[in-house]
C-alpha cells in the first residue's frame, strides 16, 4: 500500500463538486486531510487549497491523480519538511500549543518537547514562534 501526501488546488469551478467523496469511493483513496482553505463564494476568483495524505494501491493512487487533472484540479507532491534538531531546542513549549496535529508535543511532568515527522503537515507555524531554530525547513 502507498502512502503520499499532496497539495490540491481547486480552481473556483471545482469548488463545490464533491472531489474527495470521488477519490475515495471511485478510486479506493482512503484520505486524511491536513489542511484545507476552500471559498465556496463565487464572487470571489480565490482557489481552494487541500492537503491530503492519500493511501492504496498505486494504480488507484496514480488513476485518481489523472481524475483530477480531468477535472481541472492541479496536484503536487508535498515536497517540504520541518525538521527538529532538539539540541537546539530549550524545551520552552511555544512551538506545542501552535502545532494543528499534534506533531509537536510537550510530554509531563518533564516538560520535554518531541516531534513526530508523521504528524507533521509543515504547515510551518511553529517556524515563527521558536527563537532557537530548532525548527527548519527541508526542501
Amino acid at each position: 500500500m502507498l502512502k503520499k501526501t499532496f497539495v490540491l488546488s481547486f480552481p473556483e469551478t471545482v469548488v463545490q463538486q464533491p472531489v474527495a467523496y470521488h477519490l475515495v469511493k471511485d478510486y479506493n483513496w482512503i484520505i486524511n486531510i491536513l489542511r484545507a482553505r476552500v471559498n465556496p463564494n463565487e464572487n470571489r476568483e480565490e482557489e481552494g487549497m487541500l492537503v491530503v495524505e492519500a493511501q492504496g494501491q498505486a494504480r488507484n493512487i496514480d488513476d485518481g491523480l489523472q481524475y483530477l487533472s480531468r477535472i481541472g484540479v492541479r496536484h503536487e507532491p508535498l515536497a517540504q519538511d520541518v525538521v527538529w534538531n532538539e539540541e537546539r531546542c530549550i524545551h520552552c513549549t511555544a512551538c506545542t500549543s501552535l502545532c494543528p496535529t499534534g506533531a509537536l508535543a510537550v510530554s509531563r511532568p518533564e516538560m520535554r518537547v518531541s516531534f513526530d515527522k508523521e504528524q507533521c503537515i509543515a504547515c510551518e507555524a511553529c517556524l515563527k514562534v521558536c527563537s532557537y531554530n530548532a525548527l527548519t525547513i527541508s526542501i
